[in-house]
């Protein structure tokens, strides 16, 4: 039996009320609470605008066409990274290209990316994985427009700057599990003029123009619980730091590498171990012992299209461990999984 999940979000009475309220309005669709969150998104990431919609997937998507990428273009993504960018890309009408990972940031490798690059190529995007910031510059040198994931770094700086204030657009992802949790939901931020466009492309009718679209619109109810969690997430990741501290002194001498931080910023949506072994293996001692881990990535896309040439994804894939890491995780619940790990490594 699992006593502490590998995720869980963190609930508030007070979110629950906020959620009530709009139902008791009768105010449920897309609405007051929506504008209220695209408000105070662009705000507290110092863009000059945001758009709210369903799902990080579909603001992937949105922000693609707002840039107006669709087919014989190409763009660029990263092979260890969830489904999610992929079927953005090609939704989009676009062909993905893979590219292999930093073995240090664990996202996509910049000198891989150069080389992958072609006359087709429209695009790139890129993620700070699990929380920890990555350096754009050498992504925006490639000439091309760059799509920030911040999906799993939410609240982290960048430069001095919010994160997504820099590239071309930028992304977030509101899912359960994520830095603040509506259940579903995420947002395009960036300049008003491509904002603008991810607007008008989330609405499926009333328009003049009978151009492809999508029905991608937040409703109100999961906007409030937004707005509620957004006004926590400072805290929130000063609890993810204090939770990943707290590890880094549990395993300091373990048998596992910790997560790289150094100079960039990481707020740990995700704290990832490297293991010398099946991270399979150290799994399921885990769940033995009623701890949930995960590999942080289900796994690489190059995988999952049968194709070779991507030796780093590979190796992340092979010795990555996620363990819990969250703001409402207890303290004797971050003791019980440093233990656990402890003895899980030992064996």
């Amino acid at each position: 039996m699992i006593r502490v999940p590998h995720a869980r979000p963190s609930i508030t009475e007070q979110d629950v009320e906020r959620v009530a309220a709009v139902v008791r309005s009768g105010q449920l669709a897309q609405g007051p609470e929506v504008a209220a969150l695209e408000r105070e998104l662009a705000v507290r990431l110092a863009v000059e605008a945001a758009a709210v919609v369903a799902s990080g997937t579909a603001a992937l998507e949105l922000a693609l066409r707002a840039l107006e990428v669709g087919p014989d273009h190409e763009v660029l993504i990263p092979s260890y990274v969830c489904d999610a960018l992929h079927h953005a890309v090609t939704r989009a009408g676009a062909a993905p290209v893979l590219v292999d990972a930093d073995p240090e940031t664990l996202s996509l490798s910049a000198k891989d990316a150069e080389a992958r690059l072609t006359r087709r190529t429209r695009a790139i995007i890129v993620p700070h994985p699990f929380g920890l910031v990555v350096d754009l510059a050498p992504f925006v040198a490639l000439g091309v427009p760059v799509v920030e994931d911040c999906a799993q770094a939410l609240g982290a700086p960048l430069g001095g700057r919010p994160l997504g204030a820099t590239a071309a657009l930028g992304v977030c992802s509101f899912y359960a599990t994520k830095m603040i949790a509506a259940g579903e939901g995420g947002a395009v931020i960036g300049s008003g003029r491509l904002v603008a466009r991810v607007r008008d492309a989330r609405e499926y009718d009333e328009r003049e123009a009978l151009a492809p679209r999508v029905n991608a619109k937040l409703t109100d109810m999961q906007a409030a619980l937004a707005r509620s969690q957004l006004a926590r997430l400072d805290a929130f990741v000063a609890r993810r730091r204090a939770i990943a501290a707290r590890y880094r002194a549990r395993l300091a001498r373990a048998d596992c590498r910790l997560p790289v931080e150094g100079d960039r910023p990481h707020v740990f949506h995700r704290f990832v171990i490297g293991l010398d072994r099946d991270p399979v293996t150290v799994q399921a001692a885990l769940a033995a012992a009623g701890i949930a881990a995960r590999r942080p990535v289900f796994r690489p896309l190059h995988r999952a299209l049968g194709l070779e040439g991507y030796p780093e994804a590979e190796r992340l894939w092979s010795s990555a461990l996620s363990i819990p890491c969250y703001p409402a995780l207890a303290d004797g619940e971050v003791e019980d999984v440093a233990d656990s790990l402890l003895a899980a490594l030992r064996r």
